[in-house]
């Protein structure tokens, strides 16, 4: 007697919910059909075969697109690097080392060399000296004024070559020699006398020692005619270092100078402002050749 539903029976599959288990029989007698089993067994396993390769695909995918996310992430942070200075980040943003600073042991540089050390005294004022080196070239340009440039004087002996009280105030304070030079321009001519000294102080102390009748001597020639001979000329007096230096200044024609004579003034006063230029460019010289040896 058969217990039959009357339609083929679902196969049983321990992967599939709910399926049933079917008897496989070859005839009948409840004696197991082990070729039947045998195939399903075989496709079961195929079935699990096919979902492992497609799980496998499914991951190697999910991982390819991981990869391809961290690229653009990485590429953006390259585009960021490329932007203005104000995208990035801030110093305070950025780490800081916390190790102790590098310690540097203690230097001290040397102090510069003052130019007028070099003409304050004859020890260190050993650069060569004459009127044409203090006084180069033929003309003097001062401003948008320029002056001829006359004779030199090179004199040991400091009385003769000057005048009224100034022989004696350079006797007293040791003098060694006086250096003329005269400029003309438009007929007026200025004479410039530099006494040398051994020390600044000898300098310091003939300049306040000098009054009014303190005058170095005119020096014409060179086709300067004579001035300041027996008529009244404008004269100044000043120290830098070593250097006491006096000017006088008239016109070649014998016309005395008074206070309106402007030029007169104006002319006297270059020629002492360029033999103050000169001697502290003497120091100068002497400072800087010395710095480099």
């Amino acid at each position: 007697m058969s217990y039959g539903q009357g339609g083929p029976q679902g196969q049983w599959d321990p992967w599939k919910p709910n399926s049933q288990q079917q008897t496989w029989n070859s005839g009948g007698d409840g004696t197991p059909d082990w070729a039947a089993l045998a195939e399903a067994s075989e496709a079961r396993n195929k079935r699990r075969r096919l979902l492992f390769i497609v799980g496998g695909a499914l991951a190697t995918v999910a991982v390819g697109t991981a990869v391809a996310v961290a690229v653009v992430s990485a590429n953006d942070g390259g585009a960021e690097a490329g932007r203005p200075s104000s995208r990035l980040p801030s110093a305070a943003d950025i780490p800081s080392s916390t190790g102790p600073a590098p310690s540097f042991a203690p230097t001290t540089a040397p102090p510069p060399l003052d130019p007028k050390d070099f003409i304050a005294s004859k020890n260190k004022d050993t650069a060569p000296l004459s009127p044409d080196i203090l006084f180069p070239g033929t003309q003097l340009t001062m401003g948008e004024t320029v002056y001829r440039k006359g004779p030199t004087s090179d004199s040991k002996n400091c009385a003769a070559v000057t005048q009224g009280t100034l022989p004696k105030v350079l006797k007293d304070n040791g003098c060694r020699r006086v250096l003329r030079v005269t400029y003309v321009k438009d007929g007026v001519a200025v004479t410039v006398g530099v006494a040398v000294f051994d020390t600044e102080d000898q300098a310091t102390a003939a300049k306040g020692q000098a009054d009014a009748k303190s005058l170095v001597r005119a020096l014409p020639g060179n086709g300067v005619k004579d001035f300041c001979d027996g008529a009244v000329c404008r004269s100044t007096t000043n120290s830098y270092g070593r250097y006491a230096y006096f000017t006088v200044t008239g016109f070649t024609n014998g016309k005395d100078v008074t206070t309106k004579d402007t030029q007169v003034f104006s002319q006297g006063d270059d020629l002492a402002e360029f033999t103050f230029r000169q001697i502290r460019r003497r120091g100068e010289a002497q400072a800087s050749a010395a710095a480099q040896q």
